[in-house]
């Protein structure tokens, strides 16, 4: 846990599935303030990282955004902290953070429930080019 970037958030995500591996894709090409490091749920980072918050096994299928020292945050609420830091269009995904957590979170879940049958499940955590290194934990 010493070895964290503190100066960073850090994105905690499921290795194996398409639509998480597409959605850090996503990130990393429109985070211009270089403000995140992703790391695999599935890795030793992030099953330390993980325990050390106390998230139960049942958060372990959302996406969890640390900002060490500070807070964290899972599901709907965390897609809301990481687009205000993409700026542009997609500050105004936030907006919907009005709408009571239950009911995002409730889309959150249904989508989170199908994202193997939608988008399909790796057999291994992605691997980042070198170029991408720096951004992996």
């Amino acid at each position: 846990m010493q070895n964290l970037p503190q100066n960073k958030k850090i994105i905690l995500f499921d290795g194996v599935c398409n639509l998480c591996d597409s959605a850090v894709q996503f990130i990393i090409k429109h985070d211009k303030k270089d403000v995140f490091r992703f790391v695999s749920l599935q890795s030793d980072t992030g099953k330390e990282i993980s325990n050390y918050l106390g998230i139960s096994s049942e958060k372990l299928s959302s996406i969890i955004l640390y900002q060490p020292g500070y807070a964290y945050y899972h599901k709907s609420q965390a897609v809301f902290e990481i687009a205000k830091e993409l700026g542009g269009l997609f500050s105004i995904i936030p907006i919907f953070s009005f709408l009571p957590t239950s009911l995002t979170d409730s889309l959150y879940d249904y989508v989170a429930k199908n994202r193997y049958k939608w988008y399909g499940k790796k057999e291994a955590c992605m691997i980042p080019t070198p170029s991408l290194k720096s951004k992996f934990l």
